[in-house]
């Protein structure tokens, strides 16, 4: 068995020397923590997505592009990138070595720990508490002072000890990706398929398990 230290090492490694699209996919089942004034709030990465800048025409960093809000996707593997999308704040993970622009955008989390103050923070509950982008920033209590932070070694950070083990995860397009020619199409987002805190999955979709291999405590079932 794997000591705790030796499975925050091997995650650091991935992001090391791993390609943004072999992330994304490790992600998936990833704890990830926010340790808050109000209490721990944490879950389970279920939805995630790849921007491939430079080449990725839905990148901000398409082309090399450089201006102060991206800096920090310039910095090294694991460095908090944070912006603002109609008014949403939204949480990106920089997954290439220092100088090349490629990410993860975290799109859906199932809540785990905390789950009364996220409801707090969002004034939601179910599974709309936390599936899209903006809402598991704003349940989780992520500010933009995490920007260009480590998701290794600040408050908010990935938990590799406590990941678990998806059934499949599924391979879509992005979502909210117009007109950008062959990107907009392209197999870019990952999903633990099932899990009802996937962006749009429909109710006869849902798995009973939520999508993962051993079976666990699905806060929002037991609430139905």
């Amino acid at each position: 068995m794997m000591a705790i230290g030796d499975e925050m090492e091997e995650t650091k490694q991935i992001f090391n020397t791993k390609s943004t699209v072999e992330i994304a996919r490790y992600l998936i089942g990833m704890y990830l923590e926010h340790e808050t004034p109000t209490g721990i709030l944490g879950g389970y990465i279920v939805d995630c997505e790849a921007y491939l800048g430079p080449d990725d025409q839905a990148a901000h960093s398409y082309g090399m592009r450089h201006t102060p809000r991206l800096k920090a996707m310039y910095q090294q593997p694991g460095t908090i990138y944070l912006y603002t999308m109609h008014t949403h704040l939204i949480l990106n993970m920089v997954t290439q070595p220092e100088g090349m622009p490629q990410g993860v955008m975290i799109r859906g989390i199932e809540p785990v720990e905390g789950i009364a103050q996220m409801e707090k923070n969002r004034g939601r509950s179910g599974k709309d508490l936390s599936n899209g982008p903006g809402k598991l920033v704003a349940a989780l209590g992520i500010t933009k002072e995490l920007y260009g932070q480590s998701i290794f070694t600040s408050s908010l950070h990935l938990v590799p000890e406590k990941k678990r083990t998806p059934k499949k995860i599924e391979t879509l397009p992005r979502i909210g990706i117009p007109n950008k020619g062959e990107w907009t199409d392209m197999p870019l987002r990952f999903v633990a398929s099932g899990n009802p805190y996937l962006t749009n999955i429909r109710k006869k979709e849902i798995d009973p398990d939520f999508g993962w291999v051993e079976k666990g405590k699905n806060a929002w079932q037991k609430k139905q």
